[in-house]
């Protein structure tokens, strides 16, 4: 029973996570009004200039000098938003790969540092005003995930002076739980979507996922919608409080105008439609992503390697090439069509009027005399957003002939630009390409086949759907992202329609534009699930048997020696197993195992011990210097087969006791070395760094009960970035005292059997969120260890190629 004492700090525990979750929220949704206040602002500076530009050269015929005014605004932006990225590279792209490998348990360096969200937040608003076809959606996500991960540290890499004694949340385990809460704010901020925020971070990001969490998730998607509302409606109508403007990105309002009588949102004759356009969409995403990792490929070889002006110098290239097209194809391909009469809707709603007005007021008349307007202008000389809107809501039309060269335009150069070194969005380029695509649909049933009731609107939305169904995969998340965007439930069906089918027909091509990105940089992602083919394999199939362990007492000279020469995060800590060791020395088989002990693996292990004990020069102790130089002397590494033979004949000899206060020598023989290894935990590298660091040991002449003792807030204090091994100054340790790590190990870990299928390995590693499965036989003893690695999808293939090839 919990002591009232012990109950009342659980309380406050909870809640203060739910006042730093609230916090996340807040802080995100500001970052959102940050992006978006600048976006506006810079992008209205730009089109007003060069539109009145235009408006004054088509009668002077001084155009060149109206494009080279684009171009100065648009290389300038860009150029910022790639500087931005050389100071921190893992600002570039839309930092949704990263995030996920981040959930998914990978940790990819300064991914949720306090510098990237600034290089991230202000290099996304200059590479979108900058006239580049990205969005600034996906980035929202990524700085979400940061203001989550930061938060509740109280501290900073970058801001070193600030630092609050906050001893909350010091582990793995919390900090992912809060960078789970920042991105669903991300996404709720961007598209005003708090539960289908929820959603992609239960979807797309977390491996395993803590029920607890889903209620405060949603509270922190809800904080950053009505944080980012309630100041945008202010800032933009001066009517604080009123929450018109939920996220960055507004669908507005779908409804047919009550004179048209025969016009419906949607009909059951519509589904056929609907997925048809699922299936092109899925065969469009899965032709973007091959092209695209294509590029990315090609930028891996010949431009990364090269000096980082030359990313500057490409960002540069894009934007040149973007600007150039756009202008001229707006100038020359556009078309005048005439301004419906019609487009004021009988609605009184506030909203749908604003919309509508905005829709109208981002028209384009360049080149088209009174009563029309240039269609192409209209859609390349406005916000993404705004051409978003005018595809759903224009009553007026846009010509097929205008609406394929956008489609195509936009498609080839959201392709090259995705991947280029600066902040970029994916999700607005794929909604405005996939709504062309349904406008163009809209147009050819409307024109060519007769079908009067379409509504053009519906299309456009479904034509997004399909496409950016296709290029990302998501399904529930980006189901509930868009209905949540059009506040219009009735078209949860076809949307959801149009977005499995897109994903089964992309997937039979190739995987999503995220998990391609996250292959192409080799990180050991885990899947949902298995293949049911691989429960041919056991854990003793894919375990890695050569272990590095330590002992329950080891020496300091001994820890320094194995933290040097390994990367590994966590050892087994283990004693020898005296009472199998006649068996074990008797062939290649341990009777008492489960599991067979290759010859090759004994010897590796002596491989790897030898190289070991020489690699520990580097240690600041001559008198260690002294004993490991006649240790190298000394032994000669004999042939392979002779070494075993040696091992297998030489005759019994007593251990020295190494427990409780004794440490395994450097002088051991290779028999002394390879005995069967009784498991009694685990310790991590950090653990035993912290150890080292704070000097936590005793001498051999004392009994371990001497060794000072660290609380657990010590052993958290330097999280989460430990020291490490190599900038420690260990000269005042004297490398014969020894360590009793047995209080700050983990003596329950969860351990397997070698004989348990690998998709019950699999589950259990994912959704215990673990970072290393030790494999213990029947009588307890650790046999091999099994990582991410072990269990990623190309070693398992491997494996199973193996174990067909041993049939």
């Amino acid at each position: 029973i919990l002591n009232p004492l012990s109950k009342q700090k659980a309380q406050r525990y909870e809640a203060v996570k739910w006042v730093l979750v609230f916090a996340i929220g807040v802080c995100t949704g500001l970052v959102g009004l940050f992006v978006d206040f600048f976006v506006r602002l810079f992008t209205q500076l730009k089109f007003q200039v060069v539109q009145s530009s235009v408006e004054e050269c088509t009668e002077k015929g001084c155009l060149a000098l109206s494009l080279l005014e684009l171009l100065g605004f648009n290389l300038t932006f860009v150029f910022l938003a790639s500087l931005l990225v050389l100071i921190q590279p893992v600002a570039a792209g839309s930092g949704i790969p990263e995030i996920k490998c981040y959930l998914n348990g990978v940790k990819v360096p300064g991914v949720v540092r306090l510098r990237t969200v600034v290089c991230k937040a202000t290099g996304v608003l200059f590479s979108v005003a900058g006239g580049l076809f990205v969005g600034k959606e996906g980035p929202m996500i990524h700085s979400g995930a940061v203001v989550g991960a930061g938060l509740p540290q109280f501290q900073s890499i970058s801001l070193r002076k600030i630092q609050f004694n906050f001893p909350y949340f010091r582990s793995d385990r919390d900090k992912r739980d809060f960078v789970s809460a920042g991105a669903a704010a991300g996404v709720a901020a961007a598209f005003g979507a708090p539960i289908g925020g929820t959603l992609f971070s239960l979807e797309e990001g977390s491996s395993f996922w803590n029920q607890g969490l889903t209620w405060k998730v949603l509270f922190c998607s809800m904080a950053a919608t009505f944080t980012l509302n309630f100041f945008r409606s202010g800032i933009q109508f001066g009517s604080w409080g009123s929450f018109q403007l939920p996220g960055l990105l507004n669908f507005g309002e779908f409804k047919c105008s009550e004179s048209d009588k025969k016009c419906h949102l949607w009909t059951a004759v519509d589904l056929g439609f609907f997925i048809l356009m699922g299936i092109v969409g899925g065969l469009l995403g899965a032709t973007f992503n091959c092209l695209n990792k294509r590029l990315a490929k090609y930028r891996m070889r010949n431009v990364h390697p090269k000096p980082k002006l030359v990313r500057v110098l490409e960002s540069l290239l894009v934007s040149l090439t973007t600007t150039v097209l756009v202008f001229v194809a707006s100038m020359v391909l556009g078309e005048c069509r005439p301004m419906s009469s019609s487009r004021h809707s009988g609605n009184d709603t506030l909203s749908l009027q604003d919309i509508s007005e905005d829709v109208n007021s981002s028209i384009k008349t360049f080149f088209c005399p009174n009563e029309t307007y240039n269609d192409m202008a209209t859609l390349f000389f406005n916000p993404q957003e705004s051409a978003i809107l005018q595809l759903f809501h224009q009553d007026g039309t846009f010509s097929p002939v205008t609406l394929s060269l956008f489609f195509l335009l936009y498609f080839l150069l959201s392709c090259w630009t995705y991947g280029i070194s600066v902040p970029s969005g994916l999700f607005v380029p794929s909604l405005l390409c996939g709504a062309a695509f349904g406008r163009l649909v809209a147009n050819l049933l409307k024109s060519y086949i007769g079908l009067d009731h379409i509504y053009s609107g519906t299309f456009a939305l479904i034509g997004a759907a399909a496409f950016l169904g296709g290029v990302v995969r998501m399904t529930i998340s980006l189901t509930v992202i868009l209905i949540e965007s059009t506040n219009e439930i009735t078209y949860g069906l076809p949307i959801m329609i149009t977005l499995m089918v897109a994903k089964w027909t992309g997937d039979f091509f190739n995987k999503g534009i995220y998990d391609i990105h996250v292959n192409l940089r080799g990180v050991p992602l885990l899947e949902w699930e298995t293949g049911v083919e691989m429960d041919k394999l056991r854990a003793s199939d894919i375990m890695e048997p050569n272990l590095t362990y330590v002992y329950p007492h080891t020496r300091i000279q001994s820890l320094v020696s194995i933290l040097r020469t390994t990367v590994h995060h966590a050892f087994p800590v283990v004693t020898e197993n005296r009472g199998n060791e006649r068996e074990f020395m008797k062939g290649n088989q341990l009777i008492s195992n489960n599991i067979k002990f290759k010859k090759s693996s004994i010897l590796t292990r002596a491989g790897e011990q030898r190289k070991r004990s020489q690699s520990m020069k580097s240690y600041p102790s001559s008198e260690l210097r002294n004993m490991c130089d006649e240790h190298i002397a000394t032994e000669e590494p004999p042939e392979k087969e002779d070494l075993l033979q040696q091992m297998l004949e030489r005759r019994y000899t007593p251990y020295p006791n190494l427990y409780p206060d004794q440490s395994p020598s450097e002088e051991w023989t290779m028999e002394e070395r390879f005995r069967p290894l009784t498991f009694h935990g685990l310790i991590l590298r950090s653990q035993l760094v912290t150890l080292l660091d704070r000097g936590v040991c005793y001498s051999e002449s004392q009994s371990s009960a001497s060794q000072p003792r660290l609380s657990h807030a010590e052993m958290s204090e330097d999280y989460p970035r430990y020291p490490d091994i190599h900038d420690l100054d260990l000269t005042l340790l004297n490398p014969r005292m020894i360590v009793d790590v047995t209080p700050y190990m983990n003596p329950s870990p969860f351990t397997v059997s070698p004989n348990t299928h690998v998709s019950q390995v699999f589950n259990l590693f994912r959704t215990m969120g673990l970072r290393h499965l030790p494999v213990v036989n029947a009588v307890g003893e650790v046999v091999g260890i099994i990582t991410r690695h072990n269990l990623t999808h190309e070693f398992l293939q491997a494996r199973l190629r193996q174990h067909y090839q041993t049939i």
